[in-house]
């Protein structure tokens, strides 16, 4: 249970044990979305509001941070005040209901985490609340507590942009990993081969899209054997490089090559998840993190349901980056609070 004194010298307790309602107020700006929310008790979404940057970045290709960070400063002000204006709405919710306030503090952008972690700081300190900083990735694996009655153990998939592990979760607050990529993460492999046969960005989503109109077994991939848990999907994509070159350019097979590197990735993903769960005797296994959205990882997973696991993911919008599960993750996985003075960091520490 975790303990906190406001500068009125008014006690808090926050978390399952805390005997009373925790609402807390978290942001989201690690990447390209501004995110705000409002989270009761770590599952009830109160207040959600995303401001989406997809539409200024895929000029470019990809993101820029520094147009980023300018984006967030921009939209900042405006998701705080509509997710007060949801939260009065839909619950009565005033800020000074608010039991604490939670930002990311990484991994990610760091001008992009400031802008949020510094507005999350600035709402501590002016309504007198405690402050959580929260580990980006811990909390995309409590976006599968949001709208559940989830609880550990389990063992859980988390891939994302920058990142592809395997996650022994024993407690609300005790993870391990146990397996994780060595080099390239499953949503870089996804966005780098959709570059590679051209595809516009955002290309993850859209490679998902077109290897529905492909044959999963039109070209045998390979399968990079490494290490115990661990992944490596750089070989893949020089595989595809390969496969691409063999081609002529109007004549690509489109469609086969997105299809063929699914089945690939998306076997490799579930091969070594089952591989993870037979060390245990966890029947609940998760999957989290913004390629969750994918639509064959999210079957294959699914997929487990048939040899006796119960399978969680988050809603879609859950997947990629929001404050929801920002605000999941502080109400359940916080052992103490910050100071206000907490720094950001870009990578894992």
């Amino acid at each position: 249970m975790t303990k906190y004194t406001l500068f009125t010298n008014k006690p808090v307790e926050i978390g399952p044990d805390s005997g009373y309602d925790n609402y807390i107020m978290a942001i989201e700006s690690s990447c390209d979305e501004t995110a705000c929310s409002i989270v009761k008790n770590g599952r009830e979404v109160i207040a959600n509001v995303v401001a989406s940057q997809i539409k200024t970045h895929a000029q470019f290709g990809g993101v820029i941070p520094e147009i980023a960070a300018r984006e967030h400063l921009d939209a900042i002000n405006i998701i705080i005040e509509e997710a007060f204006k949801q939260a009065k709405e839909n619950a009565g919710i005033d800020p000074k209901d608010i039991t604490a306030f939670a930002g990311t503090v990484g991994p990610g952008l760091v001008g992009c985490l400031l802008v949020g972690l510094n507005a999350a700081k600035t709402l501590a300190l002016v309504y007198d609340k405690p402050f959580i900083g929260v580990n980006h990735l811990n909390a995309h694996l409590c976006g599968n507590y949001l709208d559940t009655d989830l609880k550990p153990p389990f063992m859980a998939l988390l891939v994302s942009g920058g990142h592809t592990q395997i996650i022994d979760v024993e407690s609300y607050s005790k993870q391990t990993i146990i397996g994780e990529t060595i080099d390239d993460a499953t949503g870089e492999a996804y966005d780098k081969v959709a570059r590679l046969i051209g595809l516009p960005y955002p290309g993850g989503p859209k490679l998902d899209k077109m290897a529905h109109e492909g044959n999963p077994y039109a070209f045998k991939l390979p399968e990079a054997h490494v290490d115990a848990l661990n992944f490596s999907f750089s070989g893949l994509k020089t595989a595809v490089l390969r496969l691409v070159k063999s081609f002529d350019k109007d004549n690509l097979p489109t469609a086969d090559i997105c299809a063929s590197f699914q089945e690939c990735v998306s076997s490799t993903l579930i091969h070594k998840v089952k591989k993870a769960l037979s060390n245990t005797d966890y029947k609940q296994v998760v999957i989290a993190g913004g390629v969750a959205a994918n639509s064959e990882i999210r079957k294959k997973m699914f997929d487990l349901e048939k040899e006796g696991y119960s399978v969680f993911a988050p809603p879609m919008k859950y997947c990629t980056d929001n404050a929801a599960m920002v605000a999941s993750c502080a109400y359940f996985n916080t052992n103490t609070f910050d100071d206000i003075d907490v720094e950001v960091f870009s990578r894992v520490k």
